[in-house]
């Protein structure tokens, strides 16, 4: 039986690879000392793996493929076939940032101002390269965990932290100077596994799954009655991706008008609707948008 071997990252993006891979048709089923989760799909086996070390492990075949961030790719310089790009994080559908902080209070203001200076992070290779294309000499230490607290604890000069918000490098007292890189989470497949047709099938299979249902996140459907009358000034409300789906209620001068929206929409379009005649309006959630 053909069999593809998928890593499901570890830690902070485990969470939100679960509930998309739910959506997406697969229920991965973890406890805290399997490292080999079930999954309700005969042809794959998971693996539970840091997204640090994802892309070593798929650049070498332990895994077929796996999920991961563009920035750990580029940290281990692998050699690996990017499938897709999935542009959600632990928190929500935008990419993370690397970023240069400093104390607060400190005097260091731009890039130039760290030659000399040590930096502190656990992206030490790209940090490495980033400094020295720029011509700066900087010290670059790994760090094992909290790295915002090394500048307080005077470890190091600056730190280099990946961040959604920055709210949690503020709330550590330092501020955010430079951006060096955006990160997105990927998926990865090895290179030979890419070749097997099977394998390739399967990967963009998963693929295509997972960014309909990132897709879907953020939109709803609307359903409702409209009189064929008030039905112009109705089309005219809807915000869709194509044009409505509507039907002929039976044996009525009634529509029915169906639709997919963005679901920050909803709030102000619900009333409008109402106001121009629409009646029984149903909203409901999607798991996948293709």
């Amino acid at each position: 039986m053909n069999l593809l071997k998928l890593g499901i990252p570890k830690g902070s993006l485990q969470k939100a690879t679960l509930k998309l891979f739910g959506k997406s048709g697969w229920n991965i089923s973890i406890t805290d000392r399997n490292y080999f989760p079930e999954i309700n799909d005969e042809t794959l086996t998971c693996s539970i793996l840091r997204a640090q070390e994802m892309s070593i492990y798929v650049e070498n075949g332990t895994i077929d493929a796996g999920l991961t961030g563009r920035d750990w790719k580029e940290e281990n310089e692998s050699d690996v076939v990017i499938a897709a790009d999935l542009i959600y994080s632990k928190l929500s559908q935008s990419p993370a940032k690397w970023v240069l902080a400093v104390s607060a209070d400190s005097d260091i203001k731009e890039l130039g101002d760290l030659n000399g200076k040590k930096i502190s992070t656990e992206l030490v290779n790209f940090t490495r390269k980033y400094f020295a294309q720029k011509g700066i000499d900087v010290k670059v230490e790994f760090s094992w965990g909290t790295t915002e607290a090394k500048v307080a604890a005077g470890l190091a000069d600056a730190i280099v932290e990946v961040t959604e918000t920055g709210s949690t490098i503020k709330a550590h007292g330092l501020k955010i100077i430079h951006e060096l890189m955006q990160s997105n989470t990927i998926l990865i497949a090895n290179k030979q596994a890419w070749e097997d047709p099977w394998k390739r099938t399967k990967i963009q299979t998963i693929a295509l799954l997972l960014k309909g249902a990132l897709k879907a996140e953020n939109m709803v459907g609307l359903k409702m009655n409209v009189p064929k009358e008030r039905l112009d000034g109705i089309i005219s409300l809807l915000p869709s991706i194509t044009s409505p789906t509507m039907a002929n209620l039976f044996q009525s001068n009634w529509v029915s008008v169906e639709v997919m929206i963005h679901k920050e929409k909803v709030r102000e379009l619900i009333p409008q609707l109402i106001r121009e005649g629409a009646e029984g309006i149903i909203e409901y959630p999607l798991n996948k948008v293709i």
